[in-house]
């Protein structure tokens, strides 16, 4: 029996140390990947948000700039007409990579998308950032995967740093950057194999962009309400509305998608007739709050009472800018319409509007992507630590009332989807 027991310690003994030194060289590997992929990322993501920054002000200094819409919209139009064909499917790409590997992404996707995005928001078409940081991380990434490739380490888990460092580096939330590339993607390879490459990556890459003193947008935190019974129902109530809104979002830029392939069969000419419409649009309302981004208008939503429609007049432009075609993403807008939506239900629901504009800014958002987790996450990174259950709860339940699709065509269905 002794014996026996020495035969089995041994065999453990050698199990656990061959397991050992495999997850100390699987670190080790990763540092240095993750060194090697963060940097440029970072590097990348500060460029763009140091070029964005002057462009958005640029164009607010000169609002005459959108009476190019037409013509900036036929050149991003002609310009992925002129590009390999897979290149134009976006973010989409990198999901049919991720779960079906075939070639490497295109180099020429990454300074498309940042060049697009840039003259996007020059001329005030209403879109989001993240589309470009992301595929510029994941670009980038795979450039290096025939190193990893040499140290056994797959290449899916290069694609998932990438996404991770260049949401993390542009929004300055390196912990729900990794997240977000974990949950997005969804599959059993994105376990805890996945978790130290994101994280390595991520925080590489924002402490780079952080060294070059990019402009990233800062929130103050938010106070938490005592919990009470009626408090969570409340929230409960909020985050099915603010998931809701996402369902919404999401209906509508499919169905202007569908719309613009319609009446229009050429792509490059889609986005020339967007810049029409958007330009008429622009011209009928007389307000610039609704072009670009819409920082400054999130920012106020915290702090005083905005226009009761501000969140639908975003929700239906950025559907429309990016349904035909336009560039950038849709992160940001979907900020805004949480935020201004969280502003709204302030009137009828007893709690602190920045609070609930601070729920409906990461909740609209798990909603459209379906990464309430990630989302939650970056509201302790923004907002601070004290509302942390409440982010955790609401983006939890947006994400169960937002329907089974989300932003990402090719992003697996959203398993805790109510309906």
């Amino acid at each position: 029996m002794s014996a026996f027991k020495t035969i089995a310690n041994k065999i453990f003994s050698g199990i656990s140390q061959v397991a050992f030194k495999k997850q100390v060289r699987f670190f080790g590997i990763w540092i240095a990947l993750g060194l090697m992929l963060g940097v440029p990322i970072g590097l990348a993501s500060a460029i763009f948000l140091f070029l964005l920054d002057y462009v958005s002000n640029f164009r607010d200094s000169n609002i005459w700039l959108i009476a190019f819409l037409p013509l900036a919209g036929l050149f991003i139009g002609f310009l992925y007409n002129k590009s390999e064909a897979r290149i134009s499917l976006g973010n989409n790409l990198i999901f049919q990579e991720y779960f079906i590997p075939q070639k490497v992404l295109p180099f020429l996707m990454a300074p498309l998308i940042f060049g697009t995005t840039l003259l996007t928001h020059l001329v005030g078409a209403s879109a989001g950032r993240e589309g470009t940081a992301v595929q510029m991380g994941a670009v980038i990434a795979d450039r290096f995967h025939a190193i990893g490739e040499k140290l056994n380490q797959h290449r899916s888990l290069f694609l998932l740093a990438g996404v991770g460092g260049g949401f993390g580096s542009l929004f300055g939330t390196p912990w729900a950057g990794a997240i977000f590339a974990i949950e997005i993607f969804r599959t059993k390879s994105s376990s805890w194999s996945a978790v130290f490459p994101a994280l390595m990556t991520s925080f590489a890459a924002f402490y780079t962009c952080l060294w070059t003193g990019a402009p990233h947008t800062h929130y103050r935190n938010i106070a938490a309400p005592e919990f009470t019974w009626n408090v969570l129902a409340y929230l409960v109530l909020v985050g099915a509305l603010f998931g809701l809104i996402a369902l919404v979002y999401v209906k509508f830029h499919e169905w202007f998608t569908k719309i613009s392939q319609v009446i229009v069969k050429q792509q490059v000419w889609r986005p020339f007739f967007g810049g029409i419409v958007l330009f008429l649009v622009f011209m009928f309302l007389g307000d610039s709050r609704y072009m670009g981004l819409g920082i400054s208008t999130i920012q106020e939503a915290f702090t005083k009472p905005v226009l009761p429609y501000d969140f639908i007049a975003k929700l239906l432009l950025t559907a429309f800018t990016l349904g035909f075609g336009f560039k950038g993403g849709e992160v940001t807008p979907l900020f805004f319409i949480g935020a201004t939506l969280g502003n709204v239900l302030a009137l009828f629901i007893p709690l602190p509007m920045a609070f609930l504009a601070a729920l409906g800014f990461i909740a609209v958002f798990s909603g459209a992507t379906k990464t309430f987790f990630a989302c939650a996450v970056m509201g302790v990174e923004l907002f601070g630590f004290e509302a942390a259950f409440y982010f955790i709860l609401v983006t939890f339940i947006a994400q169960l009332f937002s329907g089974r699709n989300g932003i990402y065509k090719d992003q697996p269905e959203n398993r805790l989807a109510l309906f």
